[in-house]
């Protein structure tokens, strides 16, 4: 919770979703998990409101942010999913992106790209739901009796919590659409020449809005009757919290992945550099639309994740950072975590993760600064195809997530990159993106977008000569080599 105009945090509450791994690649979530978190979060939150003797009625519009192609469908008589939640890093997809790469007239992932801004890829919701339809015969059925309803995780939430299966909106935002490979990148609206080509009906999507507008009105609860009327994409989101509304401006995200977006303003521009061409926001129905290009790893904090929870070398991840200064270096052992296979800048379905350079000297805490030192190079990967796309190299790159507590972290990534990191005040701008894009909106306007300044933050300089980062990264860029070719083409889907 927020006040207007503020980067101040009132108060957060926050619950752990669990991922659900049933087989190799596959990653799952329970959306109706999904929506009782965030009615829990609701509550605790007019709880604590209550505690610190603010009236709900100051609560003036709620704004949801989320992972973006992560793809739920549920039947719209009932309410119910008809299939658990396929999460945006899921690979099951694989042999479906083959089959549908060998349909394009040139056999390459890009053939759509300057339509929906996107490769085809296991990343994106259409192929998602394209494996749900071929292989769900729940999902089939209810297409075939007009009962599914597809959406990301936005879409889920706007639709149960303005009414659901009695009067819930069907809405996303055209930031969450531009993720779907469905949405035509130039209108802005559906395009049945794609929906065509991934055998998607239209009659499932839901209608493509604003990033800041009235959908509904909270249906149930403490907060029932406030406006829901902010809906961005968590890395959009970020990129409004960070203030980079202006052309020109960047920021990466250290989440589970790691996500780096500049905005190109107005301008629709086409990378060629293996970046993505995205919807950054449209701030209300008559507003302009704004693109970014944005830069797109897979496995970013989720590695660390991964020595907690599959190695047990670290109990949390304040820990990783403990074991990796008390090494100098990562021991020359370099760490791709091509779990997921390869995004940007690669795109790369085939790959899987690697270790190289192990000797008997490696330990445990090499691995973990290896670990660390792989977050840090695959930024350096998304910015310097972002500095050949624009042709105006950035003097300082504007951070935010989970990751950046880890101040080892910021250090190397300065090291890396040979210019200043800085570190966003407040952790929480995602949140902030949604908050401002809510309070804005028609009808609301509690929320100056036009007046919102970066906060000053804590800012890392390069300590390594730019030489000395250019072979660690090539070391990098050899290792990266050595993850590519290992999924056979000919597995099963």
């Amino acid at each position: 919770i927020f006040p207007a105009n503020s980067q101040e945090v009132i108060s957060i509450t926050q619950m752990e979703i669990k991922q659900m791994f049933p087989r190799e690649g596959w990653c799952e979530e329970d959306p109706i998990e999904i929506l009782e978190s965030v009615k829990k979060c609701i509550s605790d939150a007019a709880d604590r409101c209550n505690e610190l003797n603010v009236n709900l009625s100051q609560i003036k519009a709620i704004g949801i942010t989320n992972q973006r192609e992560t793809t739920i469908v549920w039947d719209k008589l009932t309410g119910k999913p008809l299939y658990n939640a396929v999460v945006w890093l899921d690979t099951r997809t694989t042999v479906t992106v083959d089959k549908l790469v060998d349909k394009t007239p040139t056999k390459k992932a890009d053939y759509l790209q300057k339509k929906c801004g996107l490769p085809i890829s296991t990343y994106f919701s259409a192929v998602k739901l394209r494996w749900l339809i071929d292989n769900c015969e729940d999902v089939r059925k209810a297409i075939e009796e007009d009962r599914c309803m597809f959406g990301t995780v936005d879409c889920w939430l706007i639709w149960n919590l303005t009414g659901g299966p009695n009067g819930g909106r069907h809405y996303t935002d055209v930031s969450n659409a531009s993720r779907t490979m469905l949405m035509n990148i130039a209108t802005q609206e559906w395009d049945p020449e794609l929906c065509e080509f991934m055998g998607v009906p239209q009659s499932v999507l839901p209608e493509i809005k604003s990033s800041s507008e009235i959908y509904g009105y909270m249906s149930d609860g403490p907060m029932k009757g406030i406006p829901l009327s902010g809906c961005l994409g968590d890395q959009q989101a970020a990129l409004v919290g960070q203030c980079c509304l202006q052309k020109g401006l960047a920021k990466n995200t250290y989440g589970t992945g790691c996500f780096l977006l500049y905005n190109t303003g107005n301008e629709l521009i086409f990378s060629e550099h293996g970046l993505l061409t995205t919807v950054a926001y449209k701030m209300g129905a008559d507003q302009p639309t704004y693109y970014a290009l944005e830069g797109s790893v897979a496995i970013g904090g989720a590695v660390i994740r991964w020595l907690r929870d599959n190695l047990g070398i670290i109990k949390d991840a304040a820990e990783s950072e403990d074991l990796a200064r008390e090494v100098a270096d990562s021991g020359d052992v370099y760490f791709v975590p091509a779990f997921s296979g390869l995004f940007a800048p690669y795109w790369r379905q085939d790959a899987r993760g690697v270790i190289v350079g192990l000797t008997q000297y490696t330990n445990k805490c090499h691995l973990a600064r290896a670990a660390i030192e792989a977050v840090c190079f695959q930024t350096r990967e998304l910015l310097e195809a972002m500095n050949n796309d624009s042709g105006i190299p950035l003097k300082t790159l504007r951070v935010d997530g989970g990751m950046t507590a880890n101040k080892l972290m910021l250090q190397i990534q300065s090291n890396l990159l040979g210019i200043p990191v800085v570190r966003a005040p407040m952790p929480e701008t995602t949140a902030l993106g949604a908050a401002a894009a809510a309070g804005a909106a028609k009808g609301v306007e509690v929320w100056n977008l036009e007046a919102m300044k970066e906060a000053p933050g804590e800012e890392y300089l390069p300590s390594i000569p730019i030489d000395d980062s250019n072979v660690l990264f090539g070391r990098w860029k050899l290792a990266v080599t050595r993850s590519m070719n290992w999924v056979d083409k000919s597995s099963s889907d």
